[in-house]
Order: structure tokens, then C-alpha cells, then sequence
């Protein structure tokens, strides 16, 4: 009967971890996702120092889960005490990070409120200045979701230093200018017509919207997959010691 009970916790042992290797790779993959992926995701993220933060604590925790998944199929097959322990001890430390991780986010989610990034744009914001990274990011962030500001246009009125360095002649940056295709290589409808401020050549909606709207979906995704992976990480550590104790 104990026997029976053993093969039973070692076979789910087996199957938690390997839901851990899948999550594992999950998270590593949307780590890639978001540092390379050309649609400008990536430049929403590097626009703020918290979220390029994160990206690589992603990219660290799923390459580490992807590696302690495998390893812990292994030491439920072999039955290996040493190799159970070592797992054990790693992944209680992985989780305690994120749940360390998690608490810090709701901490500091005051960073990502439209209010931060409408200080940040109006303080910073340098127009077609190629050479500064924050302009830069914001300028593809613009022309990739066709959006302007994060309130809109009328964020430009108030911004220091592109008004400084425009010297009041235009009323929004090239980058809100409407384009066709709305892409970086798509031609401007009328750039003189677009900073002087007409409506009909200037994209209008606020970026925070837009960029709202767009990754709604992808942010209750990845809130559902890392509390799946956190309840899978709390099972496969009991089931680690169960399997520890329970081997001669």
C-alpha cells in the first residue's frame, strides 16, 4: 500500500513538474515576446525603467522555472533525494521572489497611472530628437499605434521643453502627424497642416487608451498564467517533500 502511495505522489510529482516546465517556457517566451517583438510593445516598456525591470525578471524566472521543471521530472523519475531537496529548496526561493515581486508591483502601481506618464511626457519630451532615448521611444510609440500624447494632443501645450525647442511654432510633434500606411515608412497626409494643429491631419486619441485597449487581453492573460504558475509551484513543493520523506 505504501508502495502504491509512492509510485502514486511520484507520478504526480512528475506531472506538476512538467506543468512547471510548460509555465516555465510559457513565461521565457512572453519575456522574448515583449523585448524583441517590432509592433512596439517593446517601446512601451523601455519608455518606463520599472517595466524593462520586470521584462527581464520574466525572462529570468521563466528560463529558472523551465530549468527546475526539468529537473524536477527527473528527480520524481529517478527517485534521486538529493536532486528532490535541491528542487525543493530552489523553488521555495523562486517563489518567495515572486511573491515578492507581486507585492512590489501592487506597491508601486502608482508608476504606471496616466497621471506618471502625463508628468513624464510633458517634463522630458524633446520632439524629433532622435539622440534622446525617452523622445525616441515616445516618437515610435506614436507612430506605431497612431495615437498622440497620452491624454492627446492638448499634452503638448504643456510641454516644457519641446514648446522651448519648437519655439511655439508647432502645436504637436511629426510623430502624432496622421500617416498612410500608420506605420514609420508611411507617408504623411500634410505635415504643415498636422503642427499647426488640424484636427483632420493629427491622430487625436491618447496613447494610454490605445495602449490600454490593445494589451487589455494580454494583461489579464499574463495576471491569470503567473497565478496558475505560483499555485503549481506551491503543489510541486508539497509533492517534493511528500516524495523526499517518503523514499528510503
Amino acid at each position: 500500500m505504501e508502495g502504491d502511495c509512492l509510485s502514486c505522489m511520484k507520478y504526480l510529482m512528475f506531472v506538476f513538474n512538467f506543468f512547471i516546465f510548460l509555465g516555465g517556457a510559457c513565461l521565457l517566451g512572453v519575456g522574448i515576446w515583449v523585448m524583441v517583438d517590432p509592433t512596439g510593445f517593446r517601446e512601451i516598456v523601455a519608455a518606463n525603467p520599472l517595466l524593462i525591470t520586470g521584462a527581464y525578471i520574466l525572462l529570468a524566472m521563466g528560463g529558472l522555472l523551465f530549468l527546475l521543471g526539468f529537473l524536477g521530472c527527473c528527480g520524481a523519475v529517478r527517485e534521486n533525494k538529493c536532486l528532490l531537496l535541491f528542487f525543493f529548496l530552489f523553488i521555495l526561493i523562486i517563489f518567495l521572489a515572486e511573491l515578492s515581486a507581486a507585492i512590489l508591483a501592487f506597491i508601486f502601481r502608482e508608476n504606471l497611472t496616466r497621471e506618471f506618464f502625463t508628468k513624464e511626457l510633458t517634463k522630458h519630451y524633446q520632439g524629433n530628437n532622435d539622440t534622446d532615448v525617452f523622445s525616441a521611444t515616445w516618437n515610435s510609440v506614436m507612430i506605431t499605434f497612431g495615437c498622440c500624447g497620452v491624454n492627446g494632443p492638448e499634452d503638448f501645450k504643456f510641454a516644457s521643453v519641446f514648446r522651448l525647442l519648437t519655439l511655439d511654432s508647432d502645436e504637436v510633434p511629426e510623430a502624432c502627424c496622421r500617416r498612410e500606411p500608420q506605420s514609420r515608412d508611411g507617408v504623411l497626409l500634410s505635415r504643415e497642416e498636422c503642427l499647426l494643429g488640424r484636427e483632420l491631419f493629427l491622430n487625436k486619441q491618447g496613447c494610454y487608451t490605445v495602449i490600454l485597449n490593445a494589451f487589455e487581453t494580454y494583461v489579464y492573460l499574463a495576471g491569470a498564467l503567473a497565478i496558475g504558475v505560483l499555485a503549481i509551484e506551491l503543489f510541486a513543493m508539497i509533492f517534493a517533500m511528500c516524495l523526499f520523506r517518503g523514499i528510503q
